[in-house]
């Protein structure tokens, strides 16, 4: 389909560089002569929200920008381009500054400061600023290569180090994005996804959503439908944290859905499914549904029998059938049935997972379950063997450091508290 001259006009062009998606939807609204009120009706929103989403040039809700921006004509290359972030063009000075939002939100900025211990402040302020203004490209050597030694770093629990290293991946796939290959604005929708998912561990939301709106809209530039899965998944799971679960299922069903109409010829793809299955059960059992989460597990069992019992660590959807069964226990417990949950984990060890991250989830959501059965002996138990398997697992997630605080005031005196207070909390600092 030929492209309206529109979008090569001085006009378009300049709003493109300026990174001003919004305006670029006003220019093609008042190119096809409608009205505040007839782009709302189309997109099912007000004529103030649409106001506001033309105004502003801080992304709010990136879907909308997608669905306005697709009903006013702007071309996928314009938009995409739009909403990266502005390059550096030359190297600058080191510097630690605080988010932009920092200064006019103090409750904000303490947030982020008390976030993680593991992440230190500048770290997660370096991430910060690297989202929003990306730096120079540091050639630092194959993308693909650090990419994965990034996700090994994941895989640990090393959450600061990966922190420190996310920044340089940022720009260097941004540089390496410019070529337009698929390849390339894949791997690129990859780092994001990695940055949401660090993020989210750590309790930073506001962040997450924004690398997870990155990774989206990259992963539908490159065209995968596994960098898509990818992407879909981490945004979800993003919602859920923020109480948006009915959003949340509905795009890990689409995502879900998209998934399986590939064939699931391969591993990876069936790999990919079972792990969509099982993040949306989970999801739809935090949003109160009873009977559907159950069924998408059993269909996820079904899905990852073809799989090796060990998964590769390296696959972007590492899922096994030991990890579906972990999957299980985590979803028993957001259904508010404990004792189903420990059922469920009775018989998984941790040897049958290969990173430390997921031997540790073994323990965080066994620790969960003993936590709501009321053992509280169990759940500190639990997480001791959580934590000497990834100490950030135990250390870093908000929810986690939530129970152990709740096991040092209320059971100061049960075995393993006192140990498990000093080897988390009397370090965080």
């Amino acid at each position: 389909m030929p492209v309206d001259p529109l979008w090569s006009t001085p006009e378009a062009l300049e709003l493109t560089a300026q990174r001003r998606p919004g305006a670029l939807v006003r220019l093609g609204r008042e190119h096809r002569s409608w009205t505040l009120a007839d782009l709302g009706e189309r997109l099912g929103c007000s004529p103030a929200t649409v106001s506001r989403l033309e105004r502003r040039t801080r992304i709010v809700d990136l879907t909308l920008v997608h669905r306005a921006a697709l009903e006013v004509g702007v071309p996928q290359h314009i938009l995409v381009s739009s909403l990266a972030p502005p390059a550096q063009a030359a190297p600058v000075a080191t510097k630690v500054t605080a988010s932009p939002h920092a200064e006019e939100d103090p409750m904000r900025r303490r947030t982020l400061l008390t976030a993680t211990a593991a992440g230190p402040a500048a770290l997660l302020l370096g991430l910060d600023e690297a989202l929003a203004d990306t730096p120079a490209p540091t050639g630092g050597g194959p993308l693909d290569t650090r990419l994965a030694t990034a996700r090994e770093l994941y895989n640990k629990g090393a959450h600061g180090r990966l922190l420190s290293v996310l920044p340089g991946l940022i720009a260097d796939g941004h540089a390496a994005s410019s070529s337009h290959r698929e390849l390339d604005q894949a791997r690129l929708s990859s780092v994001y996804s990695l940055a949401t998912a660090v993020l989210s561990k750590l309790g930073a939301y506001e962040q997450a959503r924004l690398t997870a709106d990155r990774a989206r809209t990259w992963a539908e530039v490159s065209g995968s439908p596994l960098a898509s899965a990818a992407a879909a998944r981490e945004l979800a799971i993003v919602l859920r944290h923020q109480n948006r679960t009915e959003e949340a299922r509905r795009i890990m069903s689409a995502a879900t859905s998209d998934v399986e109409a590939t064939g699931l010829r391969t591993d990876a793809s069936a790999s990919a499914y079972a792990q969509m299955l099982c993040t949306l059960a989970y999801t739809a059992a935090r949003g109160g549904q009873r009977t559907e989460p159950l069924a998408m597990v059993e269909e996820a069992r079904r899905a990852a029998r073809r799989l090796p019992q060990t998964a590769p660590a390296e696959r972007l959807f590492p899922i096994s059938p030991a990890a579906v069964d972990l999957y299980a226990v985590g979803v028993h417990w957001a259904l508010g049935d404990a004792g189903a949950a420990l059922e469920a984990g009775k018989d998984l060890r941790p040897t049958q997972f290969p990173t430390a991250e997921r031997k540790a989830r073994l323990g965080t959501d066994m620790a969960r379950a003993w936590w709501a059965w009321n053992r509280p002996e169990q759940a500190a138990r639990a997480l001791l063997d959580a934590y000497r398997a990834s100490p950030g697992e135990v250390r870093d997630r908000p929810a986690i450091r939530s129970i152990v605080t709740d096991l040092v005031e209320q059971h100061p005196r049960t075995t393993g508290v006192r140990e498990l207070h000093a080897a988390v909390l009397a370090r965080a600092g």
